[in-house]
């Protein structure tokens, strides 16, 4: 009952002249002043998130080649490394466990190790 009452209220005042003698909004303009002020908004996100940048730099192909040229070789280069050190730990690893004579691993590992070895060699 309430709602009712406060919805016809607001229908009234539509319309109606304020105090200067112009009129109050109608909805659609309401609705266009909304829809204009949510569109900025959006086109606001759209400047925060760079999307025009984004665009030109997909668009110009030799500044996309050199790119990912460079981050393939620089991805490159970083596994070479983190390989070359993970298996520098497992080596000492390995050695480590030769060293103690565990009975089957140790025997197997002495195998292994003298593979690698004389493949670095």
């Amino acid at each position: 009952m309430k709602q009712d009452q406060s919805r016809a209220k607001r229908e009234q005042g539509l319309g109606q002249q304020n105090h200067d003698g112009h009129k109050d909004e109608t909805s659609s303009e309401k609705r266009i002043s909304l829809a204009e002020e949510q569109f900025n908004r959006w086109l606001e996100s759209m400047e925060r998130l760079r999307l025009a940048e984004y665009v030109r730099y997909v668009d110009d192909r030799r500044r996309l080649f050199w790119s990912s040229f460079w981050s393939g070789i620089a991805r490159g280069v970083g596994m070479a490394i983190g390989f070359t050190i993970l298996g520098a730990i497992l080596i000492l690893i390995l050695q480590d466990l030769a060293r103690h004579n565990l009975p089957l691993i140790g025997e197997l590992l002495d195998e292994i190790m003298n593979v690698v070895q004389n493949g670095m060699k």
